[in-house]
């Protein structure tokens, strides 16, 4: 581990439980991940599209609102979630064809 300069010392416990919990975001993606493909799967078989406005408004609505109770802002949470969904619906475009 490189040593840090004197003033970011004290920064270091907190960049440790930051890093910590990026490993646990990254951990609940990939169970995401996994989701997804059952999705992708039983949308070839009925035929759907990867794109359904109202599934992505209902779930930028349901995040926000659970991010506000818990202190997080919802607009960082929307700005994320509109990311996530937005490479998720490339990759099952790429995938149903």
């Amino acid at each position: 581990m490189p040593r840090l300069p004197a003033n970011e010392r004290s920064l270091a416990p907190f960049r440790a439980e930051i890093d910590a919990i990026d490993a646990e975001i990254v951990e609940l993606l990939a169970r995401r991940f996994e989701v997804v493909k059952h999705v992708i799967a039983v949308k070839k078989v009925e035929g759907l599209a990867a794109f359904l406005p109202e599934r992505v408004e209902d779930v930028i609505d349901k995040v926000s609102a659970h991010a506000e109770t818990k202190g997080v802002p919802p607009e960082l949470v929307e700005k994320l979630w509109r990311q996530l969904i937005d490479w998720v619906i490339a990759y099952e475009n790429e995938r149903l064809g």
